[in-house]
């Protein structure tokens, strides 16, 4: 059927020419900004419950607009329409909405924070030719990198659960529970110094002096493999464009 190629064309594939398929995503990322909006405030009111309802409604909507147009999108006939209920975001989409359509209690209200990830469907409404070389040039870093940025995680977790079993020994009286020597060891890495929870020996303080300064060098250490290659891959596209223009 015409109808549902274009809804689908309208929904999903959003061309620069096409403006109604640009207002499509517009609108749909106000929505999904204003169902946010009440998880901000603990109370709730009448123009919050509204939001929800209206928001939820529109969420419906677009989730059945997909469902009709699966097909389109899997290309697998028939079977579309049952696989696509299984799709990660047709999923993220479910899980934002029934919070809304049952009764729950309060803490389940974080479901509703998978409209967030919703996001991630309408923000090619973002996307302009402009900035793909500059994506395509950071994937190509992460990638690179990866390895190295792999290792780098993995002393920083070893330098952490090490100096955690390390204060967690040295005051026991400290630190109830191994995780809080732990989350201690964490933010002592990364330099944040929340305050909550400290040594309060000279041997724990002594340790606590070690892992800021080790921190410093573990949490810089990610940004200069990134920056590098970063120059890297600037530089050789330069080249690359100068050997083009000759």
């Amino acid at each position: 059927m015409k109808w549902r190629k274009r809804l689908f064309e309208i929904i999903e594939v959003a061309e620069e020419s096409d403006k109604l398929s640009n207002i499509y995503d517009v609108a749909m990322m106000l929505t999904i900004i204003a169902s946010i909006i009440p998880l901000a405030f603990k109370s709730t009111n009448t123009a919050f419950s509204i939001i929800d309802k209206v928001t939820v409604a529109i969420f419906i909507i677009d989730y059945l607009f997909r469902l009709i147009t699966a097909d389109y999108k899997l290309k697998k006939g028939a079977g579309s329409f049952f696989l696509y209920p299984f799709m990660p975001m047709a999923i993220i989409d479910l899980l934002a909405i029934l919070p809304s359509l049952i009764i729950v209690n309060n803490s389940l209200r974080l479901l509703k924070v998978f409209r967030l990830l919703r996001t991630l469907r309408v923000f090619r409404v973002f996307k302009a030719v402009r900035y793909s070389k500059s994506v395509k040039l950071i994937l190509g870093v992460f990638k690179k990198t990866r390895e190295s940025l792999l290792v780098v995680c993995g002393i920083a977790v070893m330098y952490v659960l090490i100096s955690a079993l390390v204060v967690f020994n040295i005051e026991p009286d400290t630190f109830n529970n191994y995780f809080d020597a732990v989350y201690w060891a964490t933010v002592s890495l990364t330099t944040m110094g929340y305050g909550d929870i400290y040594p309060v020996t000279i041997a724990g303080r002594i340790v606590t002096m070690i892992s800021s300064f080790m921190g410093i060098a573990i949490v810089a250490l990610p940004a200069g493999i990134i920056t590098s290659h970063m120059m890297e891959e600037i530089n050789a596209e330069k080249e690359a464009e100068k050997q083009k223009s000759k």
